[in-house]
C-alpha cells in the first residue's frame, strides 16, 4: 500500500504519495497550513485538497484509504492540536487515511535528511529550532511566532529592514550606513507615497508571507548594500544562538559523531548563506566562550521536501511500525557548512 506525507508551512505546503520503498510516486504543492493562521478545519481541507490531487496524479482509487499520512506542520506543537487534526480528517475525509502522525515541522525536516538524531534549523518565512536527541528526548529554543520570536526568518529580516529605514527617518536610531537603496525597495514593495503607508500593512491587511517576499528580494537585488548586509549578519547571529542553546541539551553521542553535530537546515533564507554566515559563527561561538558548546559540525541543507520524512514518520508510528528507506539523489540534501577543529 502507498503512504502519504505533508510539509505544512506557514506560506507553503507539498503533499507526497510514496510506495513501500520509499519511492515517491506524485507531488503537489498547495497553500500553507498553518492552523494558527487559518484555523484547523482549513488546516485539514487543504491537507485533503493536497493529498487527493497528489492521489490522482499517482493514479490512484480516490476511494482507497492510504496506510498512512505523516503530517508535518508549522504550529502543530501542542498535544490537544494534533489530536484535534488527526481526529478532524478522519471524521471528515474517512477515504484519504487509515492513520495519521502528526509532528511540528522540524521532525519531518531531520527524517528528510537523516537515520540519526541532531537538529533542525528552521528559517522561513518563520524560525524554530529544535534538538532531537537518540532517546527521543527533545530541546525547543524558538518557534514562538512573529509577535515575540521568528528571529532569523525571512519575516524577522523584512520586519527589520522597515524598522531601521522608519527609525532613520524619524531620527530614533542613526541606520548602521546609508538606507538610500533600502528605503527605495521597502516604499517600492508596499506601494507606498509617504511613510503612513505602512500602516495597512501592519494593522488591518498584515500579512506574515507578504513580508517574507520582501526578503527575497532584499537577498537577491541587495547582497551588496550594507544595511542589508548587517541585517542579515544580525539574522544568521541569531540562528547561530538558537543552535548554541539546543546544543547544550545535546546527547555526547551527536556532539562526537564523525563529522560533529548534523544540523538540518530548512527554509529559503538559507539559500542566502554567504550573508548569514559571518553572523551565525558568532552566535554559535561568542567571543567569551573559551569552552565551545560545538566543537565540530555539519549544515545539510535539505533542498528536497521534509514531506518524505513525514511520510516517513507516518509509517514508523502507524500500525505497520516500520521504516521507509530514505532515497536522496544528492540534489535534495546538500552540504550547506562543515566546520572541524
Amino acid at each position: 500500500m502507498a503512504c502519504g506525507g505533508v510539509e505544512g508551512g506557514a506560506t507553503r505546503s507539498v503533499a507526497v504519495i510514496l510506495n513501500n520503498d520509499g519511492t515517491v510516486l506524485a507531488k503537489e504543492e498547495g497553500l500553507g497550513t498553518n492552523h494558527w493562521l487559518i484555523g484547523i478545519e482549513e488546516c485539514c481541507k487543504r491537507i485533503n485538497d493536497m493529498i487527493t490531487a497528489a492521489k490522482r496524479s499517482a493514479g490512484l482509487d480516490l476511494d482507497q484509504p492510504l496506510q498512512s499520512v505523516g503530517l508535518s506542520l508549522s504550529g502543530a506543537e501542542k498535544a490537544d492540536v494534533k489530536e484535534k487534526i488527526a481526529s478532524t480528517l478522519t471524521s471528515t475525509y474517512p477515504t484519504l487515511s487509515d492513520s495519521y502522525d502528526v509532528c511540528t515541522d522540524t521532525f519531518g525536516a531531520l527524517a528528510s535528511a537523516c537515520d540519526a538524531a541532531g537538529v533542525v534549523l528552521i528559517a522561513g518565512t518563520g524560525s524554530n529550532c529544535l534538538l532531537i536527541n537518540p532517546d527521543s528526548s527533545t530541546h525547543n529554543c524558538g518557534g514562538w511566532g512573529h509577535s515575540i520570536g521568528d528571529e532569523g526568518s525571512a519575516w524577522w529580516i523584512a520586519n527589520q529592514a522597515v524598522r531601521i529605514v522608519f527609525q532613520h527617518q524619524d531620527g530614533l536610531t542613526e541606520a548602521p550606513a546609508d538606507i538610500t537603496w533600502l528605503k527605495n525597495k521597502v516604499y517600492s514593495f508596499f506601494e507606498m507615497e509617504n511613510g503612513f503607508g505602512i500602516l495597512p500593512h501592519l494593522y488591518d491587511d498584515f500579512k506574515k508571507p507578504k513580508f517574507a517576499q520582501l526578503c527575497k528580494i532584499m537577498a537577491t537585488e541587495g547582497s551588496d548594500d550594507p544595511v542589508v548586509q548587517h541585517i542579515f549578519q544580525q539574522a544568521g547571529w541569531y540562528l547561530g544562538k538558537h543552535v548554541r542553546a539546543v546544543a547544550r541539551h545535546a546527547h555526547p553521542s551527536l556532539l562526537s559523531a564523525a563529522g560533529g553535530l548534523n544540523i538540518v537546515c530548512v527554509g529559503s533564507v538559507f539559500k542566502s548563506w554567504p550573508l548569514l554566515k559571518a553572523g551565525f559563527l558568532k552566535g554559535l561561538y561568542p567571543s567569551e566562550d573559551t569552552s565551545p558548546v560545538v566543537s565540530e559540525f555539519r549544515l545539510l541543507f535539505l533542498t528536497g521536501t521534509s514531506a518524505v520524512g513525514a511520510a516517513r514518520l507516518g509509517v514508523l508510528h502507524g500500525p505497520t511500525k516500520k521504516d521507509l528507506p530514505l532515497k536522496h539523489d544528492g540534489s535534495d540534501v546538500t552540504l550547506l557548512y562543515e566546520h572541524t577543529q
